[in-house]
């Protein structure tokens, strides 16, 4: 059986460095069996940010691979506090949030660079939690996509 470390290394993609926090609050905080992640952007392996309103300044595929990029940034902060993605039992919940314009109406397209990463991961079973996909006027910093993430941990 393959472990959720060795299906993320399989697929070959760079972690970005897990980002500091840029306010008061936390990366990420475990209570009882899970672990709660604050709000991501995505960030990049050089320690940028990929930046644009969807539907004005970039595209749709480009705000998926912002999502995917996000994603690589909630497991960057997860390995920072657990070691490893093994301890991660299962996703929880995510919400996606899209910096867009206001007729945008993709955004579940949108944030679904990052659930199929999830799901690469840990299986559709263990992958797919529930989620919400939200469009937004802005994001801090320009970022195309911000989401959130909850996690059930093993026991």
């Amino acid at each position: 059986m393959t472990t959720p470390d060795e299906k993320f290394n399989a697929l070959n993609l760079q972690l970005p460095p897990a980002p500091a926090p840029k306010g008061v609050y936390k990366p990420c905080l475990i209570v009882g069996n899970f672990i709660y992640v604050s709000g991501h952007g995505p960030y990049m392996p050089d320690d940028s940010l990929m930046t644009g309103r969807i539907g004005e300044e970039v595209d749709m595929a480009f705000g998926k691979e912002a999502a995917q990029q996000t994603g690589l940034a909630i497991l960057s902060t997860l390995k920072a506090k657990l070691g490893s993605l093994n301890r991660i039992k299962q996703v929880v919940k995510i919400l996606g949030m899209v910096n867009c314009v206001a007729d945008f109406e993709e955004h579940p397209k949108v944030i679904n660079g990052c659930s199929e990463l999830f799901a690469q991961i840990w299986g559709e079973e263990h992958g797919i939690g529930v989620r919400s996909a939200v469009g937004m006027g802005s994001l801090p910093g320009n970022i195309s996509v911000e989401i959130e993430a909850m996690f059930e941990l093993e026991s």
